[in-house]
């Protein structure tokens, strides 16, 4: 494929983009006065969309592309280039140039109105002698197939949509360098939890219908629509964070891109829960028609509920996430709350879910309570008690109140009401 070509050595052979201004205006252009601050990131939203809850995403974004420019690139000496397709006011932007060591970044919002927020919080760095960045208004995907058909690749493209419109998702893979990280994003939280089927099939190629853990679908959906559009280019796509803010909802991948399909669908199936007993299971293509749950309520097909296709394998990646942690430790961010979020924990949980032997989904501790005719047990006291019984366990940055774990559901009730009776 063309972009695994080496990439041409710009920002130096950057074409002019649309719409940039003359240079001796950005010369006179003064920063705003500062109104806002990430991690020590000064900048003014101005009138554009801006939400400081959505920081602890922004945050996963810097730590991983700052490993990646680090340890994880195919030629380390070649120039760090980054992609904000929707940047609103510049701070993700900004970010990846103050904090990733960016070496050049285009910041692309459609309006063209924020021109002077954007431009004034990247001037902050110097446009000369070497430019640092530049500022354009086009459509993303527009902006993304120009890209490509210029043979201009980044190094991490991160477009922060609305909605769950997904038809950028071909551009930016075919502007990405091999080896490149991509941060998608949706906001489709009815397409998540089985409301709107239909805009799933036609944005992710996934029917979703209503199941117990919907933000996971979510997530899991993204990231299957993704690895859909890698497949059909010859690429393969692997996760190395899934991250779902309970604000909006948003739901955040950061994938990266390799060469080649992957052989076999391992982690590209279906999702089949079971409302009798509360039991959900992965399935595979060559599986179809043979769906079942295998509960002795087994009388009823209403109450198997099939999702997908779309991504079953891991969440995170283990090795990423702890080198994450660490670069956080060091930089003076794992132990602070930023808007909320304790990042060290967000990311601890993360780790943890990303144990390969754990599942998709979630069960809420009510449910657990409710088929086991139990009140709720402490959580960290049932995920202690399924570890011990040899099960993997943990609690859910997704879901609140909830564990994941590969034990079958009659196994963790029996858990369950064996801590109630010795309490």
């Amino acid at each position: 494929m063309p972009a695994a070509a080496a990439a041409l050595s710009f920002p130096g052979a950057l074409p002019p983009p649309v719409q940039l201004q003359p240079r001796r205006r950005l010369r006179r252009a003064e920063p705003p006065a500062c109104a806002h601050s990430e991690r020590g990131v000064t900048f003014d939203p101005g009138s554009a969309f801006y939400r400081s809850d959505s920081a602890a995403g922004r945050d996963l974004a810097v730590l991983a592309a700052t490993l990646h420019r680090r340890r994880y690139r195919a030629d380390p000496s070649a120039p760090f280039l980054c992609l904000d397709a929707m940047c609103g006011c510049g701070v993700r932007a900004l970010r990846y140039l103050a904090q990733a060591g960016a070496d050049f970044v285009w910041a692309n919002d459609a309006s063209d109105a924020l021109r002077p927020v954007v431009v004034g919080n990247l001037s902050r760095f110097e446009r000369a002698p070497n430019r640092r960045w530049v500022v354009s208004h086009l459509d993303a995907t527009r902006l993304l197939a120009e890209r490509y058909l210029r043979r201009e690749y980044f190094d991490v493209i991160d477009v922060d949509s609305f909605g769950g419109d997904a038809a950028y998702i071909r551009a930016a893979l075919l502007a990405l360098r091999i080896g490149g990280l991509l941060y998608l994003t949706s906001t489709d939280w009815r397409s998540a939890r089985g409301y709107g089927s239909r805009s799933s099939l036609s944005s992710y190629g996934a029917y979703i219908r209503p199941v117990p853990y919907p933000n996971e679908v979510g997530l899991r959906m993204l990231i299957g629509g993704a690895a859909r559009e890698a497949a059909i280019l010859g690429f393969h796509i692997t996760p190395l964070f899934s991250y779902y803010a309970y604000h909006g909802p948003i739901f955040r991948v950061m994938v990266k891109l390799h060469n080649g399909k992957q052989d076999g669908i391992s982690n590209y199936g279906f999702i089949c829960h079971c409302k009798s007993c509360g039991q959900s299971r992965t399935f595979g293509f060559d599986e179809l028609g043979q769906i079942t749950c295998g509960c002795a309520d087994n009388t009823d097909p209403s109450s198997i509920t099939v999702v997908g296709p779309l991504w079953t394998g891991p969440l995170h990646d283990t090795t990423f996430l702890t080198e994450m942690l660490s670069l956080a430790t060091d930089w003076g961010w794992a132990n602070t709350i930023e808007n909320g979020v304790a990042l060290q924990k967000l990311l601890d949980t993360m780790i943890e879910e990303s144990d390969s032997r754990l599942p998709p989904g979630y069960i809420r501790l009510d449910e657990i309570a409710s088929r086991a005719k139990v009140n709720s047990p402490p959580l960290g006291t049932l995920i202690n008690s399924l570890r011990k019984e040899g099960y993997a366990a943990c609690r859910s940055h997704i879901g609140a109140n909830a564990i994941k774990t590969n034990c079958p559901i009659g196994s963790c009730l029996e858990v369950a009401q064996e801590i109630r009776n010795l309490r």
